[in-house]
């Protein structure tokens, strides 16, 4: 009875504990920000306010000033009331961790097929880089070895290409390049395309390049919105930042890894597809990175049933 009471007594010591410690968290942040807002106030009172009469308040670079200061105040104070609003993939991911119920879980979302051109996005800032420090390169060569790369990702972004059509076109080829040989024409063919030259200056593929980013970038900003999370029990349709989504029985749906193809999945991408028991619903397909571990993860959540724990009772002491 002596170490039930103790235990009993030291538990709401160990409860206190995390919550000690994020309270200290939030006040050592808080004595930080507090020490910055005086530094700050410092520097403007003994280099900004001397200066203040020969400021022209009201000049075009002054409103430019203004509007990047509203910007960032207003996204910080956007940051703050929303912070508890706002439910993200990310979130969900620690809520999910910290779940005692749920060992196993798969949270996806859907790339953008532009995430596929990530090699072309590479060699548009690598060929800007080499424009500008190697200037004795001719840009027919830069731009020639650009341009392939692009082909071939918009073969692979545009095109399901499967294994077994990849090698009738390596063995198509061979073939052809055979039947070069044997009437002596394969110098003849290949000088058909030494005219052939994509010249850009360095700009065009540092645009190209950043256009890409923003591209990847926006497709991972709208998947800490829109994302799908798997578990034994139910699959979670997450759609928005808030609360709004739909949850769906395991016995309501089934899933599908889709790797046919073979381009894309050297890649590391493959497809995860949702299709439903009501025929009316369309089925939703997924573009994911690291398919192979995905599908790993997908084929243990669904083959497993989650059963809540039993939480003992905690008698009070009489």
């Amino acid at each position: 009875m002596e170490e039930q009471d103790a235990k009993e007594s030291q538990s709401p010591m160990q409860t206190k504990g995390p919550d000690n410690a994020k309270s200290n968290k939030r006040i050592v942040f808080l004595v930080i920000c507090l020490i910055g807002a005086v530094a700050a106030i410092c520097l403007v009172a003994l280099f900004i306010l001397p200066k203040m009469a020969e400021v022209a308040w009201f000049s075009n670079k002054m409103i430019a000033v203004y509007i990047a200061v509203g910007v960032i105040v207003g996204g910080a104070g956007a940051c703050l009331i929303l912070r508890k609003t706002v439910r993200t993939r990310l979130r969900m991911q620690k809520v999910m961790r910290k779940d005692p119920d749920i060992n196993d879980w798969l949270i996806i979302f859907d790339w953008t097929p532009k995430i596929l051109y990530a090699p072309t996005i590479a060699t548009s800032l690598l060929a800007a880089v080499v424009s500008w420090v190697f200037s004795s390169i001719p840009p027919g060569i830069i731009g020639g070895l650009w341009f392939a790369v692009f082909f071939v990702n918009f073969l692979v972004e545009e095109y399901n290409i499967s294994i077994k059509v990849l090698l009738m076109i390596l063995a198509g080829l061979g073939f052809f390049f055979l039947w070069l040989h044997l009437v002596d024409c394969v110098v003849s063919f290949l000088h058909l395309f030494r005219h052939i030259a994509v010249s850009m200056n360095a700009t065009v593929y540092l645009l190209a390049g950043i256009i890409g980013l923003l591209t990847v970038l926006t497709s991972w900003l709208k998947g800490l919105f829109y994302y799908l999370v798997i578990t034994p029990n139910y699959m979670n349709i997450q759609e928005g930042p808030t609360e709004s989504g739909e949850q769906i029985g395991r016995e309501d749906y089934n899933s599908k890894v889709d790797t046919s193809d073979f381009l894309e999945r050297l890649m590391g991408f493959g497809r995860i597809v949702i299709t439903f028991k009501d025929r009316s619903r369309q089925p939703i397909s997924v573009l994911v990175w690291q398919i192979r571990k995905k599908a790993q993860l997908l084929e243990k959540v669904r083959g497993k049933f989650a059963i809540d724990q039993i939480q003992p009772a905690q008698n009070s002491r009489q």
